[in-house]
Formats: C-alpha cells, sequence, structure tokens
C-alpha cells in the first residue's frame, strides 16, 4: 500500500511539474508574440525592403538556433519515460501501418507472379507445340521427292480431265435434248417434192460447232478463228453470234471465233 502511494504521489508530483513547465512556456511565447506585434510598424513604405529584411533575420535567427544544444525540457524521469513511452506506441503504430502496407503490397507481387509464371508456362507449352509441328512439316517436306509430286499433278491433270469430260457429255446430252438437228417436215415434204434429202446430211450439230470453235481456241489461240461452210447451219451461227458466244472477222464475215470469256 506505501509503494502504490508513493508511486502515485510521484506521477502527481511529475503531472504537476509538466504542467508548470507547459505554462512558463506558453507564457514565453506570448511575450515573444506581444513584442513582434509591438515591433512591426502599422505600414509600410517599401514592402519588399521590408521582406528582404525579414527575411535575413530569420536566416540569422536560424543560423543561431542551429548551434544551440538541445536541452531537455524536463529533467524528471517519470515525465520522459512517459513521453518516451507516447513516442514509441506512436513509432510502433507507424510501423505496423508500413508493415501491413508492405504485407499487402507483397501479397499483391506474389499473385502477380503467379499469374505471369502461369502464363510463362502457357506460353512455353505453345511454343513447344509450334515447334513440334514445325518439325514434323520439316520431316514431311524432306520426305517429299519430286516422283511424288509428279504424280500429285498427274493425278490432278487427270481429275481435270474427267471433269471436262463430263461438262462436255453434259453440255451434249443439253444441246442434243434441246437443239437437235433440223428435220424436214412432212408437209414441207410433200410441197417441196423437188428439193432433194441430202441437203441436210452434211449438216453438223450445235455441240459439234462448239467443239471445234473451242478446239481452234485453244490449239491456235493466235488465229482461233473458223471459217463457215456449208455444214454449218446459218441459225446455229446467228443464234451464237446473237447471244454473244462467238463474234464475227472484222475483216471476213465467214469466219467466227469463240467469244473470250476470260
Amino acid at each position: 500500500m506505501a509503494d502504490g502511494r508513493a508511486a502515485a504521489q510521484l506521477s502527481e508530483a511529475a503531472q504537476s511539474e509538466l504542467l508548470d513547465m507547459c505554462e512558463e512556456q506558453f507564457a514565453q511565447l506570448e511575450k515573444l508574440q506581444n513584442e513582434i506585434i509591438l515591433c512591426e510598424p502599422d505600414f509600410c513604405e517599401n514592402p519588399q525592403e521590408q521582406s528582404v529584411k525579414r527575411l535575413i533575420a530569420t536566416e540569422a535567427e536560424l543560423k543561431q538556433w542551429s548551434t544551440v544544444e538541445p536541452q531537455l525540457l524536463a529533467e524528471n524521469s517519470k515525465i520522459l519515460l512517459e513521453a518516451g513511452k507516447e513516442e514509441m506506441h506512436k513509432l510502433c503504430s507507424e510501423l505496423e501501418m508500413v508493415a501491413s502496407c508492405y504485407e499487402a503490397k507483397r501479397d499483391k507481387l506474389k499473385e502477380t507472379k503467379e499469374l505471369e509464371q502461369k502464363w510463362l508456362e502457357e506460353k512455353k507449352q505453345m511454343l513447344a507445340a509450334a515447334s513440334g509441328h514445325n518439325e514434323r512439316l520439316q520431316i514431311e517436306k524432306e520426305k517429299l521427292s519430286e516422283h511424288t509430286v509428279l504424280q500429285d499433278i498427274k493425278e490432278k491433270i487427270q481429275k481435270m480431265k474427267v471433269y471436262q469430260e463430263r461438262l462436255m457429255e453434259t453440255l451434249g446430252y443439253i444441246l442434243e435434248k434441246h437443239i437437235p438437228l433440223p428435220q424436214e417436215d412432212s408437209s414441207t415434204n410433200k410441197k417441196k417434192k423437188n428439193v432433194p434429202h441430202e441437203i441436210h446430211e452434211n449438216l453438223i450439230s450445235l455441240n459439234e460447232i462448239l467443239e471445234i470453235l473451242m478446239n481452234k481456241a485453244l490449239n491456235t489461240p493466235h488465229d482461233p478463228y473458223v471459217a463457215i461452210d456449208d455444214t454449218f447451219w446459218p441459225p446455229y451461227v446467228e443464234m451464237l453470234l446473237r447471244y454473244g458466244i462467238a463474234v464475227r472477222h472484222h475483216e471476213n464475215n465467214f469466219k467466227i471465233r469463240l467469244e473470250t470469256f476470260f
């Protein structure tokens, strides 16, 4: 009990001493403030000159205070201990805040690092897959020989020939069905008995006319014109010219060629 009362008395004495020191410092500050107010003039004729003087005075005072050794405000160990505790608590709180910020930043960097590592692994896998595919393509390319390439070209040519034959067969079927060779009507034969029957025997079909024109254009592209003779039925020739399938020679009307469709 006696120790507790003694500690309380010492604490109260330290608190009273600290309050007295504060009142003394406030009184000194008030005195200095009053002296500054009394020293300042009510008006200034040259504000710039006054500002320069104040700056010089402030620098001189700062230089003077920098040479003075700091002194403790109180010599009582209790006051110093409490002040030290308060500063330590304040410093610990600030350090805890800094540590918390750095921990949050560390966690964020760790998360970013994990994402970057995952992205790097994916890119490495993609690079490995692409490299493997490239190597396989290179091996396949090396295996291909001139014989293989030639055989492939021959197969493509053969397919094109088969396709062309089918087109020609289809074209012939359509022309034969819808545009057959001219036939003499029985009534016409009765009216024109003197006309010989052999007049239509040498006529060729429209399919044959088109085939002649196409072969001529492919075999002799420098001279694609075909001479019109008795085997070309005039209505067929007129139909080809009218629908733009064939064109006449600009100097000889008895020559036609296949129109260029490319």
